[in-house]
């Protein structure tokens, strides 16, 4: 790290301790947590990580008993975070999809095991049995049978697709396993979940969560999408690490069309009331029943297991699985109701302890996962009772660790490109248009001395291909800030001509979403 970004973490820490929300009846003696130790845990988990910004809020008995903003909105800029900020909350997203699916079962339009095609006759998996069988309920589940993050590149980095093409091009989205056996986080059916309720209500996803989520729970700061925010005087800038190792402020990625995937824009207040309600049964302050305690039980409960985690002997867990829009586990031997969200620049936390009535919230403007789940976790084994430890110091060894092995691959890589001879065949060899079935076109095409890859539908995906070895290439992406550098496989025929080119991500912590696997380009003769 450079020493003008070290003195800018230390003017961020002398911050954190600035912004704070006082709560009348809530003493501070009475939190299993000391203020303080949260205030320590959290500048702690900044500096490790280089966080500029984190908001952190504890419900507990229906009530907001601790809610404190830490650190800058942006780097460079004054602004503080605070429990007004408003966060892009990524995938945390899907629970409110669940919860609007929820209500319209409630009312007897839909059901959980419904046919997809019986709202959506467009709707193909590229296997026809899968086809026929899937319902809302697989919708939710993560068990496709496509491969984590399948097709993620239609959405992201930021594409022109439709909700309409994306859907469409589903059925040549290849199975890596069977129907309902696996769990694999996936996104694109997610969206597909949300595009059931314009056909049920005539609403678009982002009116009906507004009109009967955010509405009756007066979360009127939050929106459905970025495009809708309303008031924009107070909102978090995303960060990510570039290749050099600098953490620089980013512009919002603009994942609209993904929508009821990932797409809501909240705070610690808003998201306060949203928790209120989860752990009230679907009840709303007011008294209202924004979805039956029986359809919130079904959401509660395990539709796909998932393995064991990392953190699984830490936390006393024996079983996790998935149910409709949360993660499901026990962690000493209480439930724990709980999900994640990560976005280009920035990652959220929630999670549930209903015995306890328990909420907590964490969420970031950093792409740093072990930050928010060293602070969230420190503030859980408080209310458990669980035995001292620092979480910090495990999430510092569990990202050494994962950088450890990239830096193997890295390192790996580096020599094997240092003595790289040049390509098996002519540059001209390599140049022209190549289509995937799914994704659509890219164009390699020769700049002088080298060549230079660029995906159609975004602007998002252009770099120099770095010769690695015979027809290997490395493909270097303009955009240092995706850390998903990837290796370019080109095939030829028995003729010697190019017919196409794989590709497959170098570095074992790419984001999952970068699913260069699953592409299967080939070449468009002139």
């Amino acid at each position: 790290m450079r020493p003008i970004a070290r003195r800018g973490m230390a003017a961020l820490l002398l911050a954190a301790t600035a912004m704070v929300h006082s709560h009348p009846g809530q003493a501070a003696s009475r939190l299993p947590i000391a203020p303080r130790d949260i205030d320590s845990t959290v500048t702690r988990a900044m500096k490790a990580f280089d966080v500029p910004g984190v908001a952190v809020g504890i419900i507990k008995d229906g009530k907001l008993v601790f809610s404190k903003g830490y650190g800058v909105r942006e780097l460079g800029k004054p602004a503080p975070i605070d429990a007004d900020t408003l966060f892009q909350i990524g995938s945390n997203t899907k629970a409110f999809t669940a919860a609007a699916l929820a209500m319209l079962v409630d009312e007897g339009k839909i059901h959980w095991d419904d046919r997809v095609l019986e709202y959506l006759p467009d709707f193909q998996m590229y296997d026809p049995y899968v086809t026929r069988e899937f319902t809302i309920r697989d919708l939710l589940t993560h068990r496709s049978g496509l491969g984590m993050g399948a097709g993620d590149l239609m959405f992201f980095p930021t594409t022109d697709f439709s909700r309409a093409e994306i859907i469409h091009r589903l059925r040549y989205l290849k199975p890596a396993s069977s129907f309902r056996t696996k769990f694999d986080y996936d996104n694109l059916l997610y969206m597909v979940a949300g595009q059931i309720i314009p056909v049920v209500t005539g609403q678009t996803w982002e009116a009906f969560v507004q009109e009967r989520i955010f509405n009756p729970l007066k979360m009127q700061s939050c929106a459905a999408s970025y495009d809708l925010i309303k008031d924009r005087d107070n909102i978090a800038s995303p960060h990510q690490r570039f290749a050099s190792g600098d953490v620089k402020p980013v512009p919002v990625t603009n994942i609209s069309v993904i929508g009821s995937a990932g797409t809501i824009n909240c705070n610690i207040n808003g998201m306060t009331k949203w928790l209120q309600a989860q752990l009230a049964g679907g009840k709303t302050p007011g008294g209202a029943q924004l979805f039956s305690e029986a359809t919130a039980a079904q959401m509660w409960s395990i539709n796909t297991m998932q393995p064991l985690d990392e953190i699984a002997p830490l936390t006393h867990t024996h079983i996790l699985g998935y149910g409709l829009g949360w993660e499901i586990r026990d962690e000493f031997g209480r439930l724990r109701v709980s999900h994640t969200g990560g976005v280009p620049g920035g990652v959220t936390w929630v999670s549930m302890i209903p015995e306890l009535q328990l909420g907590v919230l964490v969420f970031t403007n950093q792409e740093e996962g072990a930050a928010m789940e060293a602070i969230g976790h420190q503030i859980l084994d408080a209310y458990l009772g669980a035995p001292k430890r620092d979480w910090v110091d495990v999430a510092v060894a569990y990202k050494g660790r994962r950088a450890a092995a990239a830096e193997v691959v890295q390192k790996e890589v580096a020599k094997a490109t240092a003595s790289a001879t040049p390509p098996t065949l002519p540059l001209d060899s390599y140049a022209g248009k190549y289509v995937d079935s799914w994704r659509g076109e890219a164009t390699v095409r020769r700049d002088g001395n080298k060549l230079t890859l660029t995906f159609s539908r975004t602007s998002g995906l252009q770099g120099s291909l770095e010769p690695y070895s015979g027809n290997v290439f490395i493909v270097r992406w303009d955009n240092r800030a995706l850390n998903a550098d990837a290796f370019v496989r080109f095939t030829q025929t028995f003729g010697q001509e190019v017919e196409g080119m794989t590709m497959r991500a170098v570095s074992p912590t790419t984001d999952f979403s970068f699913d260069f696997q699953d592409l299967d380009f080939h070449k468009l003769q002139p």
